[in-house]
């Protein structure tokens, strides 16, 4: 017997959980492709776009030599975010410190925002597929000792049925949330090493221009 033999034999709920759990798959599947694709070229371009800021001889050259490495935008909005606001305004209240601080921070929740997208998706279906399968499983499980109860005798063909659906319910479920799981996992421990790179960025970018180095006098 097959899977789709089982679906067409299944009620409205068989069905309907079979359903959510291919939605629930492709979903993750989806995200897990994309986020491996971006967080791999995320962590390449990070790399260069702040070793080429470091390498430029002033913050608007280091910006334009950024903008040639930096594809998804994660270093350009905090070299952007540097341009503080003119007098008059809230944003300009505060020392240069303050301001950077303030400005560099939002600017790095926005950048973190990007690279976390998805992560809640990931985190539900790998949290909620097992118990969508579990439902398969007792609702499968009810239709078996409905059929015993209404045969009089237990026979194959009254149990084969429900408890394939029951198995292969439970089966689906893990295999939904499995790769959801380990998906959200690594994909934290490699957005936590871009956290860290761009918080030390920004770290040092504030320190730059709140501390801008002065030339040493000619003995």
């Amino acid at each position: 017997m097959s899977f789709l033999d089982l679906f067409r034999q299944g009620d409205a709920v068989t069905q309907v959980v079979a359903v959510l759990l291919l939605a629930m798959s492709v979903s993750s599947w989806v995200v897990i492709l994309w986020k491996g694709w971006m967080l791999r070229r995320a962590g390449v371009d990070v790399a260069r776009s702040t070793t080429a800021f470091w390498q430029a001889g002033s913050v608007h050259e280091g910006r334009d030599k950024v903008a040639a490495f930096d594809r998804d935008a994660l270093v350009l909005p905090l070299i952007a975010a540097t341009e503080v606001q003119g007098a008059g305004s809230l944003a300009a209240a505060g020392d240069k410190s303050q301001q950077l601080t303030r400005v560099l921070r939002n600017a790095l929740h926005g950048v973190l925002f990007k690279l976390q997208f998805g992560q809640v998706l990931l985190a539900t279906v790998g949290s909620t597929a097992p118990f969508v399968g579990l439902l398969g499983t007792v609702w499968g499980i009810y239709h078996a000792l409905t059929g015993i109860a209404s045969a009089g005798q237990i026979t194959i063909d009254k149990v084969s049925g429900p408890v394939g659906e029951a198995l292969i319910m439970t089966a689906a479920g893990l295999a939904v949330a499995i790769p959801a799981v380990l998906g959200y996992n690594i994909f934290g421990r490699l957005i936590g090493r871009i956290e860290a790179d761009l918080e030390g960025f920004a770290r040092d970018l504030r320190e730059l221009l709140t501390h801008p180095a002065t030339p040493v006098a000619a003995a």
